[in-house]
């Protein structure tokens, strides 16, 4: 399918999707929301791992504070569940994993779209900053879910509070982001990641991502159980069979991804 506001592509299990706005800093409006939605769940089904990315010197600068008219006298509630949540939900519920390599600044409701991947690779001049309180605003598109478990409540209420710019080296070090490329190599890093991503167990990674989001509310004995569950389905897979018969061959595995 083609898209008007993204760029997306698939290849050797690997899905892409470039924002696609670089004029506006790839800022959100409606049809990206819907188009973006679209485009993870679509891939998600096809792929072994999905990229989100920006075109431009911009990630995404958050809502498009243009689209729709008068920014005061939008139903902001509405455009949050109704928009925001089954984008965001994509993200989170695709059925492998969501890397978000974030080329430039991620302002906004923008930071809070490449927090919600399960990994966050950076460029090196790549900015984050949850820019909402300079408007009157909360941070919202999950921000106040994901960051404080990222890098704990007293730095997640300051970034908040001050909306001061994080760089992608102030975001390695809190704990925010995966890792930091130099912008030379940057494109380069996250695919060598993605490329490892397709070619792994896709059944133990979803296990992973499953197990890892559970522990945050569990307590030790339901943790305990789940993981039980889990590793009996990830041990009916044709990976785990491949994985023990390369370990004992000392090769490389060839994972199918089921």
């Amino acid at each position: 399918m083609d898209y008007e506001t993204l760029l997306a592509r698939h290849q050797e299990g690997i899905g892409v999707i470039t924002l696609n706005r670089p004029d506006v800093m790839n800022a959100l409006n409606k049809q990206m929301r819907a188009e973006l939605t679209h485009a993870l769940k679509d891939l998600g089904a096809r792929t072994r791992v999905l990229v989100l990315t920006g075109n431009g010197r911009a990630f995404c600068s958050g809502q498009d504070l243009g689209d729709g008219g008068n920014a005061a006298q939008i139903d902001l509630e509405r455009t949050l569940r109704e928009e925001y949540e089954p984008m965001l939900r994509a993200i989170y519920d695709a059925p492998v994993p969501v890397i978000a390599a974030v080329n430039g600044s991620a302002a906004g409701a923008g930071a809070n779209l490449a927090l919600a991947a399960d990994v966050v690779i950076a460029a090196q001049s790549a900015s984050f900053i949850q820019a909402f309180s300079r408007i009157g605003l909360i941070p919202d598109a999950g921000g106040t879910w994901f960051l404080p478990r990222q890098i704990g409540f007293a730095r997640a209420m300051g970034a908040m509070l001050f909306a001061e710019k994080i760089s992608a080296q102030q975001a390695v070090e809190l704990g925010m982001i995966w890792e930091m490329a130099e912008d030379a190599r940057f494109e380069a890093a996250w695919m060598a990641r993605a490329r490892a991503l397709a070619e792994g167990p896709t059944v133990a990674y979803r296990n992973i991502r499953k197990a890892l989001r559970a522990s945050l509310a569990n307590t030790l004995d339901g943790q305990l159980v789940l993981e039980a569950k889990l590793q009996a389905e990830a041990g009916k897979t044709r990976d785990f069979q491949e994985g023990v018969l390369a370990f004992l061959e000392k090769r490389p595995a060839s994972f199918e991804g089921r």
